[in-house]
């Protein structure tokens, strides 16, 4: 702090009046008493940042602020649409306003004039946050959360910093470095992905899933992996084999960052406390409580994509668009002043679908690539995506024409606002019925169209269609589902869980089985041993459990059809095709997330087509990169 506070006083103006120095993570936030270098010191900043290379803030100190009071009513004088406004309210601590507003390109106004005026004229900082076109829960109590917790914090971003600032390594230090991953799950398999990256300097875990069907965790007991010495943790999406464990980390003590982009922070809330319910009603062993995912939320550092930010002494983190899911990231780590950069990709679709652009490629150097292998086999060719949409679209559309009703079993999150969006771009005008968490989860997705594809964000931000809110969609609630059930005119319904393993979707099973006009379709991957898996195989008389505790038999009659493609996740050709098009050709590739024969398969195949060293770890190999 003392190296960059010398540096600072060199740079700034003699009267700029700085009362306080802190970091925010990596970044520098100076408070200034002098109203004018407040309103100036844009030019000032960037000679700063692009010397000291780290972002750079300046704020106003409390005692030249705005009465909170005035301010609001200020920032409601300065706004010209009054209505777009949902809610203000004051983080003193860290000299800013929050505007929560329904259109934030209002409150920040062309060319940005709009939230220049508010800053100048009231002197606090406006931090503008998106008001979700469907209220969410979740996105509220997270920013509650936040902001109730500013002072704690502030304290936390600022020990951060200076732990990462003062970890200046000398050359002495940088001689013999190492680089070693250790691959704590998720290898020759699906779930509970966990990596472990550790330098000379760092320990970095990139995700820490839960085995959704064995529920264990990842292999935290290994000899490589120490909670006192880790120094963050990186999650890359927020499905529970990537995220469900990451509560458990802080309810055993650990008290780093947790590096994810702000859509990801929201949806692991979902996530985790729908885990907690399930695991409850199961009886399986419960690993932590709410008050973990709360410990999760506060230390959690939001990034963008593309945003760099120092982590450890000698990495630095870039995140970007994985097009997997919303918020989803490939994780960039550049170790050392040049000496080895990791690219993991975790789930990734090199390809576009309705919610998003393909996978970023555009990486300048990549020495180590970790990837994913779902759907890594010589025999996963998936159909074009066109094609794909159009089948799902000829099954609903047949189905509802002969007054039948059509059940989609889907995943909360991603799947189910991916059917959502084909349904309201193909102009369907029958009723659509919303159950389960696949409203809760498409909410926070209206919290965040920055991150949607620029086909949707086009339609939502220029001509005000939002697929979400279509008039089309319903949302279900238990005391509904009844008369959904009973009603005898066709519909749609998207519904909990995706491989028939409960949840609400059972109801309408066991009540549209039997009608031979009614429609069972799958557009997602039916685990082995599921209900959904059986039916696929052709299973007739389905086992249920009734409201008694008892288990019926249901006679299956519906059509049972399957969506080949729709899908997350990059098919053969894409993986192949993400290598071949990547800015900067790997030296290594690094096979993960994919049943044993897949990942072989993908590996013989790269290491054949690009001349690259390909590796298929197990779990707990230990690969040294450097």
């Amino acid at each position: 702090m003392n190296s960059i506070l010398q540096e600072l006083e060199k740079k700034l103006p003699k009267d700029a009046k700085i009362s306080e120095v802190k970091f925010e993570g990596s970044n520098i936030v100076l408070y200034t008493k002098n109203k004018e270098f407040f309103k100036t010191c844009e030019s000032k900043v960037r000679d700063i940042v692009r010397d000291l290379k780290k972002r750079v803030e300046v704020r106003a100190d409390m005692s030249i602020m705005m009465d909170p009071e005035k301010t609001e009513k200020e920032i409601h004088k300065i706004v010209s649409d009054k209505d777009v406004i949902k809610a203000i309210y004051f983080e003193p601590e860290l000299g800013k306003v929050v505007i929560e507003s329904s259109k934030p390109g209002v409150i920040i106004g062309k060319s940005g004039e709009t939230f220049r005026k508010i800053k100048d004229t009231t002197f606090w900082l406006p931090k503008i946050e998106r008001a979700p076109a469907i209220d969410s829960e979740v996105v509220r109590a997270v920013r509650n959360l936040l902001h109730s917790e500013i002072d704690y914090r502030k304290k936390f971003l600022n020990k951060i910093g200076q732990e990462v600032s003062s970890s200046f390594l000398t050359e002495e230090q940088r001689r013999n470095e190492w680089v070693r991953l250790s691959f704590l799950g998720g290898a020759r398999g699906v779930g509970m992905s966990s990596v472990l990256l550790q330098t000379k300097h760092a320990n970095i875990l990139m995700d820490c899933g839960i085995d959704p069907g064995s529920n264990r965790l990842p292999h935290l007991e290994a000899p490589e992996f120490d909670l006192e010495k880790l120094d963050c943790v990186v999650l890359t999406h927020s499905h529970n084999d990537h995220c469900a464990a990451v509560p458990f980390l802080y309810d055993q003590g650990f008290k780093g960052p947790l590096y994810c982009t702000p859509p990801v922070r929201d949806l692991l809330v979902l996530m985790c406390l729908d885990y907690i319910e399930v695991a409850q009603k199961e009886g399986k062993q419960l690993y932590y409580n709410k008050k973990a995912i709360e410990k999760t939320i506060k230390h959690t550092i939001a990034l963008n994509y593309g945003e760099v930010t120092d982590v450890a002494a000698d990495t630095r983190l870039t995140l970007q668009p994985s097009g997997h899911l919303l918020g989803s990231a490939l994780v960039h780590l550049h170790i050392g002043e040049g000496l080895h950069n990791v690219v993991y990709t975790s789930d990734f679709k090199f390809g576009p679908t309705k919610l998003f652009e393909p996978a970023f490629k555009n990486f300048q150097r990549v020495e180590t690539l970790i990837m994913e292998s779902t759907y890594g086999g010589r025999d996963n060719i998936l159909p074009p995506r066109k094609q794909v949409e159009e089948n799902l679209m000829s099954i609903i559309n047949k189905t509802v024409e002969n007054g039948g009703k059509v059940l989609i079993p889907s995943f909360a999150v991603g799947r189910g606002q991916e059917v959502m969006c084909i349904l309201a771009d193909s102009n369907f005008k029958y009723p659509v019925y919303i159950d389960g968490m696949i409203w809760d989860a498409t909410a926070i997705h209206t919290a965040y169209p920055e991150y949607l594809s620029r086909h949707l964000q086009k339609n939502i931000f220029h001509y005000g269609k939002n697929p979400f809110i279509s008039d089309i969609f319903h949302r279900v609630v238990p005391k509904t589902r009844k008369d959904i059930i009973d009603s005898g005119d066709p519909c749609v319904v998207i519904s909990t869980s995706g491989m028939l393993s409960g949840g609400p979707v059972m109801e309408y099973l066991k009540a549209f089985a039997s009608e031979k006009k009614n429609t069972l379709v799958f557009v997602g991957y039916q685990g082995i041993g599921t209900m959904g898996r059986k039916i696929q195989k052709g299973w007739k008389e389905i086992p249920v459990r009734t409201e008694g505790g008892k288990t019926k038999v249901i006679r299956m009659e519906m059509n049972v059809e399957t969506i080949e493609g729709l899908t997350g996740h990059s098919g053969r050709r894409q993986l192949m095709g993400y290598v071949r098009n990547i800015a900067s050709k790997p030296d290594r590739v690094i096979i993960n997330h994919g049943e044993k024969k897949r990942s072989m398969e993908l590996a013989k195949d790269m290491h054949n087509s690009f001349r690259v060293e390909t590796i298929v770890p197990h779990n707990l190999d230990a690969i040294r990169l450097v």
